[in-house]
C-alpha cells in the first residue's frame, strides 16, 4: 500500500510512535524513526523493520529546535529520499491543573507539542508541493476536547492548538495535493501515560477509564497505528482537515447537560 513512500515519524522510539513506525514499514514505506535521546530504543525499532526486509533509519533531533529539524530532514532525504508522509507524534506531558500547575513547565510542552509540529510541517511541505503529494498526520489527544481526567488541563491546551493548526494547514495545503489530518487517541497505556502510578493505582485508573468507554476497554498503541496507516494510505486521498477520534467511545467528555 505504501511501497515507494518515505515516512518520517517523530517520537518513534517507543509507545505509539514505535507502533506507527512499524505499521507503516509493514505497509511498505521506508521509515525514518526520530528520537531525542533514546537511540538504543530507536535502533531496536529499525532492527525490527530491517528484519522484515524493510528499510529505515534513526534520526536524532529535538523537534522543538528549528535548526535540528532542518538537519534531520536533510539526513532523511539523503538516506531514504524525499519525505512523502509526516507523522507528528512527538509530545511532552507535564501534569497539573489550574490550582497546582507549575506554569514554567508550559514552555516545554508548547515548544514540542505545538512549535515542533509547525517546524516539521513547514520543513516538509516544499518538497510535497513540488511533487503534488503529501500526507501529514498530527497526533492530538482526547484531552484536547476536555475529559474528566485530572492533571491534563494545560497539556490539553497544547493539543487543542494541534487540532486548530491541523485544520488551517489542511486548508492551505489542499490545493497542492497534501492532506492534513489528526488522530485523537483515548487513553493508551504507555510509559508516559502510566508514569508515577503504582501498579495498584494503575489498575484502578485503567479499570475506571475502561468503564467509561463504549467498548469496555482502554486502547493500545496498535489501535492508533491502524488509524494512522489508513489516514496516510491512497484510500484516504479525499479526507483532509479531519480529526479521527480513536478512544473506544469514551463517555467522560466535559459537556453541558
Amino acid at each position: 500500500m505504501l511501497k515507494g513512500k518515505v515516512a518520517l515519524v517523530t517520537g518513534a522510539s517507543r509507545g505509539i510512535g514505535r507502533s506507527i513506525a512499524l505499521r507503516l514499514a509493514k505497509e511498505g514505506a521506508s521509515v525514518a524513526v526520530n528520537c531525542v535521546a533514546r537511540t538504543a530504543a530507536a535502533d531496536s525499532v529499525i532492527a525490527e523493520v530491517r528484519s522484515a526486509n524493510g528499510q529505515g533509519v534513526v534520526v536524532r533531533a529535538d523537534v522543538g529546535v528549528a535548526t535540528q529539524v532542518e538537519s534531520m530532514l536533510e539526513c532523511v532525504i539523503r538516506e531514504l529520499g524525499p519525505i512523502d508522509i509526516l507523522v507528528n507524534n512527538a509530545a511532552v506531558y507535564r501534569p497539573g491543573d489550574l490550582s497546582n500547575f507549575d506554569y514554567s513547565q508550559m514552555e516545554a510542552m508548547t515548544r514540542v507539542n505545538v512549535d515542533g509540529m509547525v517546524y516539521l510541517t513547514r520543513a516538509v511541505v516544499s518538497g510535497m508541493k513540488d511533487r503534488r503529494f503529501g500526507r501529514i498526520v498530527n497526533l492530538t489527544s482526547a484531552a484536547a476536547f476536555g475529559t474528566r481526567v485530572s492533571g491534563t488541563t494545560f497539556y490539553a491546551a497544547t493539543k487543542a492548538a494541534v487540532v486548530a493548526l491541523t485544520r488551517r494547514f489542511a486548508m492551505e495545503l489542499g490545493p497542492y495535493g497534501i492532506t492534513v489530518n489528526a488522530v485523537s487517541p483515548g487513553f493508551i497505556p504507555t510509559e508516559t501515560s502510566i508514569r508515577n502510578r503504582t501498579p495498584t493505582e494503575l489498575r484502578s485508573f485503567v479499570d475506571d477509564l475502561a468503564k467509561v468507554t463504549m467498548v469496555g476497554r482502554v486502547g493500545s498503541p496498535e489501535d492508533i497505528a491502524h488509524a494512522v496507516a489508513f489516514m496516510v494510505s491512497p484510500k484516504a486521498g479525499f479526507i483532509t482537515a479531519q480529526v479521527l477520534t480513536v478512544d473506544g467511545g469514551r463517555m467522560d467528555y466535559i459537556s453541558h447537560p
